[in-house]
């Protein structure tokens, strides 16, 4: 079982980044995730394997003046 944004999500063997956004319809563009503290860089999305037991944070950036 993981935790994304404090919300429990069913672990699959070889779970990515890309994998969990899918399933929780993150679509935002401007996103940051962050897995058990450190941050994913965006062009690791699709093979970076998430650990079951993770904690995952998924942040919306928004930008203002």
């Amino acid at each position: 079982m993981l935790r994304v944004n404090d919300t429990p999500l069913e672990y699959e063997p070889g779970m990515t980044v890309r994998d969990i956004l899918k399933r929780r319809n993150y679509v935002w563009r401007m996103i940051a995730v962050f897995v058990d503290g450190e941050l994913v860089p965006k062009a690791k999305y699709d093979t970076t394997k998430v650990p079951d037991g993770a904690e995952v944070k998924v942040v919306h950036q928004i930008a203002g003046g």
